[in-house]
C-alpha cells in the first residue's frame, strides 16, 4: 500500500507535503509582488469563458451568413460544371 502511495505522489507523503509548502510559498510571494489576487484569476477565467461563450455563438451566426453567401456562387458553378462534364 505504501509503495502505491509513493508512486502516486512521486515521493513519500512527508517530502511531497514539504515540497508543496515550499512551492506554495514561492508562488504566493511572486503573486504578491505582481499584485495578483487568487480571486482575480478566478474572475478572469470566468469572464474569459463567458466572453468565449457569447462570441462563439456570434461566430456561429456569422458562419451561417458566410455559408449562404458562398453557396449562392458555389452551387450554380457546381451545377454548371457538372452539366458541362455530363455532355462529354
Amino acid at each position: 500500500m505504501s509503495e502505491r502511495v509513493n508512486r502516486l505522489l512521486g515521493d513519500t507523503p512527508g517530502r511531497t507535503l514539504v515540497k508543496l509548502i515550499v512551492v506554495s510559498l514561492v508562488v504566493g510571494f511572486v503573486m504578491a509582488v505582481f499584485g495578483l489576487d487568487p480571486w482575480d484569476i478566478v474572475y478572469s477565467i470566468r469572464n474569459f469563458v463567458l466572453d468565449l461563450w457569447y462570441q462563439g455563438f456570434n461566430a456561429l451566426g456569422r458562419v451561417g451568413d458566410y455559408l449562404i453567401l458562398g453557396a449562392t456562387i458555389v452551387i450554380p458553378v457546381f451545377i454548371l460544371l457538372r452539366l458541362i462534364s455530363y455532355r462529354r
